[in-house]
């Protein structure tokens, strides 16, 4: 049976579930979300999840919402990208969650997808500091490394990198970052990558 992940290319955190379904070799299709216009806060949207957020997963009679979730579903259905230290995983999974993609997802939207002169400068501001604070610990983290935990790409990696490929700035630049710089490139070269306006439907350039 063909797993549905209701999703949109803009979303690194829809890019989680979709790097992982797709770099374990799981059989999924994208639905699409129009996010910008609405799509998440419809009546047959939130019926499938009240908390009118994208990514959403259904498979037959399973949904599941919140990328982390679907990760470890996929994760522990096939077996692929579990690391052996398993509370280390963990840890990187909440880490990203409330340190790294749930700071640069919001700076990302406020200093792109904001129309400009409703861009929140002070607010703008202060995430910056926070995003900035984050990279430099994982950053850190990676040097001498390979991967977030052990010897062996893990869900930890593929959460972590959620919004590390977009070109719309938010403060990252590969080059000054030489450890996440590796390390992404690492992601990149592993059966299955593709860039998150390749892998899911919807881009800014559609609404331009």
């Amino acid at each position: 049976m063909t797993a549905k992940l209701y999703c949109f290319g803009e979303s690194g955190n829809a890019y989680k579930a979709a790097l992982t379904m797709s770099l374990a070799g799981y059989d999924w299709e994208p639905v699409y979300v129009d996010f910008f216009h609405g799509g998440s806060k419809t009546p047959e949207f939130l019926a499938i999840n009240e908390m009118g957020e994208a990514p959403v997963f259904t498979e037959g009679d399973l949904t599941l919402t919140q990328s982390c979730v679907i990760q470890l579903h996929v994760a522990e259905k096939t077996g692929k990208f579990l690391a052996e230290d398993r509370a280390e995983m963990m840890r990187w999974l909440f880490w990203d969650a409330q340190k790294g993609s749930g700071q640069q997802g919001s700076l990302r939207f406020l200093m792109n997808f904001v129309p400009l002169e409703k861009r929140p400068a002070e607010a703008i501001r202060w995430l910056s500091g926070r995003v900035q604070t984050a990279l430099a610990t994982l950053e850190h983290h990676l040097t001498g490394r390979d991967w977030i935990v052990g010897t062996a790409p893990s869900l930890a990696d593929f959460a972590c990198c959620g919004y590390l490929y977009y070109p719309e700035p938010f403060g990252f630049e590969r080059a000054k970052s030489p450890a996440i710089d590796a390390w992404l490139s690492r992601i990149s070269a592993l059966p299955g990558w593709k860039h998150p306006y390749e892998m899911m439907p919807g881009n800014p350039s559609d609404r331009a």
